[in-house]
């Protein structure tokens, strides 16, 4: 399965590039990486895990939102489902700007 390494972490999908771009989102604003809840693994996103795992994709689960699983590609930092949703689409550790537009697919990444 295709990755790559980001700040330490496995990121797979396809084409990821140093700061978790993809294929399928390769703006500047394209930073984060999501893990997903059928095998705990980090993508850019829904269609890099769709086109390169094995297995059908599950959001990460409402029961784990404490746990780390969205991934700054600008510094490495992890943060969980809340941290992520309440840091107004910048890192609060370094400031790099995360797509609003993703928000548009939050049912495919984090669990209602």
């Amino acid at each position: 399965m295709p990755s790559r390494l980001v700040h330490g972490v496995r990121v797979r999908g396809v084409d990821v590039d140093s700061e978790t771009r993809c294929a399928h989102y390769g703006t500047e604003r394209d930073v984060i990486a999501l893990r997903f809840g059928c095998c705990g693994e980090f993508f850019p996103c829904f269609e890099c895990h769709d086109a390169v795992a094995e297995h059908g994709s599950e959001p990460w689960p409402r029961d784990r939102f404490d746990e780390p699983a969205v991934l700054c590609g600008g510094c490495g930092a992890e943060l969980t489902v809340e941290e992520y949703r309440d840091c107004d689409h910048s890192c609060p550790r370094c400031d790099a700007d995360f797509n609003p537009g993703c928000a548009e697919h939050e049912d495919r990444y984090f669990e209602p």
